[in-house]
């Protein structure tokens, strides 16, 4: 980021820590859960869960802001919807895998939110998103930097 900002990609906007903390640990929800779903899912199913986030933010911002969607788009994530709701019945390890298919909703459902706070954020400190980017990566590599002990094996 920070040869970004050198570069004059973008212009720093000073945002204080605790305006970009909660963002910050919302992205390493969506880091941290996309991973473990990667780890216990199949990567077929880790696909299907990433192209639900589409459906998902649509569906959310229906439900918290009243934004309705185009028929057109609607049309188009119906088909996006079946072909997750066809995928995600015939694999049979998931069936299986009740504990892969909470793990994959999870880092759906946090990804949209994230996607969605990211939006908010970035209108309320008016700020770009690179510039949003900037502000909180420190924090969040901190965060998963804390993190990778707990979550991963070390291999020590």
């Amino acid at each position: 980021m920070r040869l970004f900002l050198m570069a004059g990609m973008f212009l720093h906007k000073p945002l204080g820590p605790l305006q970009v903390f909660p963002l910050a640990a919302a992205y390493v929800g969506y880091i941290v859960l996309c991973n473990l779903s990667l780890n216990v899912n199949t990567v077929g199913f880790y696909q299907v869960m990433k192209i639900a986030v589409a459906p998902t933010v649509m569906l959310l911002e229906l439900i918290f802001f009243r934004m309705v969607p185009r028929a057109k788009v609607v049309a188009s994530v119906f088909v996006v919807c079946l072909g997750i709701a066809i995928a995600t019945v015939t694999d049979s390890k998931l069936v299986s895998n009740m504990f892969g298919l909470a793990v994959g909703a999870a880092a759906t459902l946090v990804t949209a939110l994230y996607q969605i706070w990211a939006g908010s954020k970035q209108k309320e400190l008016q700020a770009s998103s690179m510039q949003l980017l900037h502000a909180y990566t420190p924090q969040s590599a901190l965060m998963l930097l804390l993190l990778i002990p707990v979550m991963e094996p070390m291999g020590w």
